[in-house]
């Protein structure tokens, strides 16, 4: 299945699961947790207030070497956005991918997605575990902060909610 076929496919459209293409053009999906979309909207506002210039979005399809994958947020420089637009899905990564990790995730499955996002052009991919607790990484491995945006949290929104 092509990326094309299945953003515009009339029954897959608004399932409360995040929609990807695995190599071989199967759709893979995840199931998406009120405390994703909170964390979600966290990680954009921070991005937000922080970059200044780009354009931050969610829910960011990206051809890479195993077919589409979709970061949870992503952060564009005005360089790349004036190159490649909202193209659907972004032939390269933005310079910032960041995945809402949902618990019961693979430490390989993360270890693939950061690999295939660093190798489409991504300067940075984050980890943001469901707790709020940040990763951050580059093409050298695991950084103590990011180089990109200066002053992000370590963790994110540590609140609960009864």
């Amino acid at each position: 299945m092509e990326w094309n076929q299945v953003a515009g496919h009339p029954q897959l459209q608004n399932l409360p699961f995040k929609i990807e293409l695995n190599e071989w053009g199967n759709i893979v999906m995840s199931p998406a947790s009120n405390r994703h979309g909170n964390l979600q909207v966290w990680l954009a506002m921070h991005l937000m207030r922080l970059m200044g210039t780009g354009e931050v979005s969610a829910h960011v399809s990206i051809l890479t070497a195993k077919n589409v994958k979709v970061a949870d947020v992503a952060w564009a420089s005005d360089a790349f956005m004036a190159r490649h637009g909202f193209a659907t899905p972004y032939p390269a990564a933005p310079e910032l991918c960041v995945e809402i990790v949902p618990s019961g995730s693979s430490a390989e499955e993360l270890t693939e997605k950061k690999a295939l996002y660093l190798a489409s052009g991504a300067k940075e991919v984050w980890f943001c575990q469901e707790s709020g607790d940040m990763e951050f990484f580059d093409q050298t491995g695991q950084l103590g902060a990011s180089a990109l945006c200066f002053g992000f949290p370590a963790v994110l929104a540590r609140r609960s909610h009864a």
